[in-house]
């Protein structure tokens, strides 16, 4: 598995990723996640415009925000747009939190049981206490085709939601 060292901080120290970094042209690689206690792949996704919004854990400020804004600003598309957000957070953590934050858009998909989500995208860090994602955001096509990749340089950092919110827009 390639490993990438250098592309992102965590809290200012490099760390490692796991995984190919993927760009704008790639073909979505396939997953296995848990939503609840069912495992969810790619193939299961609607055959639509996708969003994931990956995040280290739905427990912290940063990734907290970046859920709900992304709640608020796919709303107008969710017709036309399937849209998830990916941590290693269990499943119960996740359900719980979108119930109490009143998250009605965006699916949660964990990706604790095999890491494969954050092997297949390219956002498993490596080397640290606890295994974690690093904060990206990919929109693919209909057609199961990357065409917006971002992976944040800082993961305590926030994404740049417009340009997202603009790839959105322009495959639904």
């Amino acid at each position: 598995m390639e490993k990438r060292t250098n592309e992102v901080t965590f809290k200012n120290k490099p760390v490692t990723l796991v995984g190919k970094r993927l760009k704008a042209g790639d073909k979505a690689p396939d997953f296995q996640c848990l939503k609840g206690l069912e495992e969810v792949t790619l193939a299961q996704t609607p055959a639509k415009a996708r969003l994931f919004s990956v995040v280290p854990s739905l427990d912290t400020g940063v990734c907290a925000m970046q859920t709900k804004k992304f709640d608020e600003t796919i709303a107008a598309h969710k017709d036309k747009l399937a849209s998830y957000t990916i941590s290693l957070d269990l499943p119960f953590a996740q359900n719980r939190f979108c119930t109490a934050e009143h998250i009605a858009n965006m699916q949660s998909l964990s990706d604790v049981h095999n890491h494969s989500f954050g092997q297949n995208w390219g956002v498993l860090i490596e080397g640290l206490p606890l295994p974690l994602l690093t904060r990206a955001v990919f929109v693919v096509d209909k057609n199961g085709v990357v065409t917006y990749a971002e992976y944040v340089p800082e993961v305590t950092n926030h994404p740049n939601y417009e340009a997202a919110a603009a790839a959105v827009k322009a495959v639904v």
